[in-house]
Parts: C-alpha cells; structure tokens; sequence
C-alpha cells in the first residue's frame, strides 16, 4: 500500500490535432487548465499548457525541495533556491520522446562554497523522487550556480 497518493485528471475532446483537453489536480492548484496539439509541438506557444511543460515543473519543484532538505541537515541554511528545468523531446519512431531534463541551480546559501553546492546538488539529483524515477530513461543534467 502507498504510503502517499496524489491524483491528476484530464479529459480530451476532438483528434489529436484539431483537438482540445483539459487537465486538473486534486489539490485543485490546476482546475481544467486547457491544453493542445498546438500548444504541444508548434512553437507559437498556444495558450494552455503540455505534459512536457508539467513534467518539468514538477521535477523543479521536487529537486528544489530535495535540495534545500539536504542542504538544512549538512547545516548550510538555504536562503534562495530556484531550478530551472528544461524537457526536451526528440522525434522516436512513430513518435516522441522525453531524451532530456537539464536542471539550471541557481542557489543563496548561508556558510558554502561553490564546490560543496555542487555536492549537494549532486546528492539531490540521487535522492529526489522524480530524478529518480527518471534515472536509466532520461538524460538529466545540473548546473549549480552558487550566488
């Protein structure tokens, strides 16, 4: 049994290209947030969202969260932490594919150098879940930016 399940819903309407869906959290953070072929794979930048977008978001939001846990327990007290995350997709037969998740680190921490910032981001890149899950089938690159 899980010890924690969180749930997401979508609902599409339509074929794939002329279509049109919706996607929504339990915690109601997204309620019916529109997405769509448009807003997938043309570079317009359609409204709504994707699940490329999503998947991202949520790594940073993990990673991120990962990171200042590790970083409070070796006494290095984060004062500003943001990642930018980037999903890239490359054409994969009939289809596509997640190839690569890069993580931009960018870090305020109290009593830390640049090298031992690394090593903390390097062991929030073992042990966030979502890296993790991603670990053998995506590429996934940091960068540590200390400020």
């Amino acid at each position: 049994m899980a010890d924690i399940t969180r749930k997401a819903n979508a609902q599409w309407f339509g074929d794939l290209k002329s279509g049109n869906g919706t996607v929504s959290t339990e915690s109601g953070a997204l309620k019916e947030n529109g997405y769509s072929f448009k807003a997938r794979f043309e570079q317009d930048k359609a409204p709504g969202t994707n699940p490329e977008e999503l998947l991202a978001a949520a790594h940073a939001g993990c990673f991120t969260m990962q990171l200042s846990a590790m970083l409070a327990a070796h006494g290095h007290q984060p004062e500003d932490l943001r990642t930018e995350a980037s999903c890239e997709m490359v054409k994969d037969g009939p289809g596509f594919k997640v190839s690569t998740m890069r993580l931009t680190i960018r870090g305020k921490v109290g009593n830390i150098d640049q090298a031992e910032f690394e090593k903390h981001v390097a062991q929030a890149a073992d042990a966030c879940p979502l890296s993790r899950v991603m670990k053998g089938n995506v590429e996934i690159t940091h960068e540590a930016v200390l400020e």
